[in-house]
């Protein structure tokens, strides 16, 4: 049979000169490869711009759009390609003009690389897939080992739905589960305030001017400041017609009889321990441990606050614990606005708090006081510095307490500049005076540059 006479394959097509087919370029054994590639890319966009299809892309472009698909895709473009050039070179072998197809000739080189990638791609999505496995068994082995709890965003919302929302147990200032910081300066009565809301917790009924919905509970009062007979005086009249505590409110404080049992290191594992065993022996929900440096003696830095508060955190979480902890100011500068930093010891106390609030002291009166929220996780700020609750402290029978008066701004209760300045110098006339006993009245003046009539009233003060 003559070769030329020979049946074309399947899918080829034979061109005529009326034909709008393209004949393929690289049958011409006299051009060199670059000549083949060029003229194939000429007929190709001439091509494309008649059908209104898009034009070919370089091999350059074809290896960033493999990147972009999947494994399957990658390997359906190679077993594609692979095909057209089988075909291509079945019908170099028949002798035959063919109609060019869409997709050009390409390079073994390509062909390799596109299975590469889809090999790679689908090692990648193996091995992700095992260690996806591993962790998830290691999770499961591991079990109380591992310092996480691992959920579901969806899961720890559906868990939180079962829970009760906390309820106020003082107003915005504590709620429910909150382990809250109450500091004030010496003397300005947070004491006083924290039985009070005790007292208001263990009866479940608020006190005047304040918002408390949540019911009755157990509350033990950790009292390392006063002994029994100056507790007994603050709610009697002169040790007479005690006020009646309700039952659900304990008070502890410490046996001074009582020493370090063996396997403790120091007096501070002991007493960790022992308010354990408070809380298991009263069913005490709500805590008041007054004053919390007797907890650690020292929070003045980091590493040393971090343990307590850890140690604070961790009674709540575990017994379901609302805490209330009081806390000392250092020295401070009564003409500016309380804030997070007045905290005596380490910002850590306050920053690992979940509510925070203090009492301040008030230039309009002697027993007049106000306190400011300086911390909360739970409500939005409603007494910020803008709006103080005023109170006044009180002792209309038996019972020494905290009485709202009113709401106003911090500043108006701030001292001025001038009071600040007069201060500072009857402290250094009162400092003089102890540390120079032989000194005179006048000595003091003419060390100062006051007059002797202020050094005189000063000392009288």
């Amino acid at each position: 049979m003559d070769d030329t006479k020979r049946p074309l394959p399947p899918g080829v097509t034979p061109v005529t000169k009326s034909s709008k087919h393209i004949i393929a370029p690289w049958h011409d054994p006299a051009a060199s490869l670059t000549e083949l590639r060029e003229r194939e890319q000429q007929v190709l966009r001439a091509q494309a711009e008649r059908d209104g299809l898009t034009p070919y892309l370089p091999d350059k472009a074809i290896l960033h759009r493999a990147d972009l698909v999947g494994a399957e895709m990658q390997k359906n473009i190679a077993e594609q390609i692979a095909q057209e050039k089988a075909q291509q070179e079945q019908s170099l072998t028949a002798g035959e003009q063919y109609t060019h197809p869409r997709t050009p000739f390409v390079p073994q080189k390509l062909l390799d690389d596109l299975a590469l990638r889809s090999a790679e791609s689908a090692e990648m999505t193996r091995l992700a897939a095992l260690r996806q496995q591993e962790a998830q068994e290691g999770t499961e082995a591991a079990g109380d080992a591992t310092l996480f709890t691992v959920q579901d965003v969806g899961q720890w919302m559906a868990q939180a739905a079962t829970q009760e929302p906390p309820r106020p147990l003082f107003d915005e200032f504590w709620y429910e589960r909150d382990l809250c910081i109450l500091f004030a300066d010496t003397n300005l009565g947070k004491s006083l305030l924290a039985v009070q809301i005790a007292d208001s917790i263990s009866r479940g009924v608020p006190i005047e001017g304040f918002t408390m919905t949540a019911a009755a509970q157990p509350v033990v009062y950790f009292d390392f400041e006063l002994f029994d007979k100056q507790f007994e005086l603050r709610y009697s009249v002169d040790y007479q017609q005690h006020y009646r505590f309700a039952d659900n409110m304990k008070r502890a404080e410490i046996d001074p009889d009582k020493s370090i049992p063996d396997g403790y290191a120091c007096m501070e594992d002991y007493m960790h321990d022992s308010i354990v065993t408070t809380i298991n022996a009263t069913g005490a929900r709500v805590l008041v441990i007054d004053n919390i440096t007797y907890l650690r003696q020292e929070t003045e830095k980091a590493k040393d606050a971090l343990p307590l508060m850890k140690h604070l955190k961790a009674l709540k979480l575990e017994y379901g614990l609302s805490i209330l902890a009081l806390a000392h100011t250092p020295k401070r500068d009564h003409s500016k606005p309380l804030t997070m930093n007045d905290v005596q010891g380490s910002k850590m106390l306050s920053n690992f708090c979940d509510s925070c609030f203090c009492i301040g002291a008030s230039t309009q009166g002697g027993s007049t006081r106000y306190l400011k929220q300086i911390k909360t996780r739970t409500k939005e700020f409603r007494y910020h510095e803008r709006n103080v609750a005023i109170c006044r402290i009180e002792k209309p029978h038996n019972f020494l307490r905290f009485a709202l008066m009113g709401y106003g701004s911090e500043y108006e209760h701030l001292k001025s500049g001038e009071e600040r300045e007069r201060e500072s110098v009857i402290d250094q006339v009162r400092t003089l005076a102890a540390q120079n006993p032989d000194w005179t009245q006048r000595d003091i003046a003419e060390a100062l540059g006051i007059s002797l009539g202020a050094v005189n009233k000063y000392l009288k003060m």
